[in-house]
């Protein structure tokens, strides 16, 4: 049975990647791409950050791959780093100054991180670089309070679900379009927060996961100092 399975999931990654390179016009000059993208994006995809929608739609499979990149690699650090005896982290404070300044810069961190992927069509940023902020504003609380734990369930439970989305809605664009990730909701109105249809969405579900990610491997990497 697996093997049947192998070969029909084969056969389906086969089909479309011929189709792919079929339509490829091989030879010709391709030096007008990125004229492409600056003249058609907005109109074909409602972002008017072209950089968003070609990571998120144009190339949206290569942006899915990164992310599978990402939870491998954050996966077998993980594999390296467990330790089935409970490792804490060193039980010491920061200074005063530093516990306060961070207990006021955490939450502002966190909604700049979120505001960076939620307007990633609309403004430089994105998913990746929202994320990331986020876990920054994580590992200044890690550094300031010894007591500051994370749920590492709560975690798992949130990258999955982001990473479930980002595939479920690039099946839905193409079981009810024409191709993995399409654009199959309405574009809206250009430079306003509800427009440029799953793309924002995407972004939200990539922030969250890069955010998970990033979280769980530094409480890791910070329980494995003595």
């Amino acid at each position: 049975m697996r093997k049947v399975l192998a070969v029909l999931l084969l056969g389906i990654v086969g089909y479309y990647l011929l189709n792919s390179f079929y339509g490829i016009p091989f030879g010709e000059n391709r030096a007008n791409v990125g004229d492409y993208y600056l003249n058609n994006t907005i109109e074909q995809t409602g972002a008017v950050n072209t950089i968003t929608a070609i990571v998120v739609n144009y190339r949206g499979f290569d942006t899915l791959g990164e992310v599978t990149v990402l939870f491998l690699a954050s996966t077998g650090l993980a594999a390296i780093l467990f330790d089935n005896r409970g490792r804490k982290r060193r039980r010491q404070h920061a200074s005063l100054i530093v516990r306060v300044g961070a207990h006021l810069i955490y939450p502002l961190i966190v909604l700049l991180g979120a505001y960076v992927f939620v307007h990633g069509h609309l403004t430089p940023g994105g998913g990746f670089q929202g994320g990331a902020i986020i876990a920054t504003g994580v590992l200044l609380m890690f550094m300031s309070y010894r007591s500051f734990e994370v749920s590492h369930k709560w975690l798992t439970y949130l990258e999955s679900l982001a990473g479930i989305s980002f595939v479920t809605i690039g099946l839905s664009g193409l079981v009810f379009g024409t191709s993995f990730l399409q654009n199959i909701l309405p574009l809206g109105i250009p430079n306003e927060l509800f427009s440029a249809g799953v793309i924002p969405i995407i972004y939200i579900a990539v922030g969250v996961k890069v955010g998970a990610e990033l979280t769980g491997l530094l409480d890791n990497l910070l329980k494995t100092i003595k």
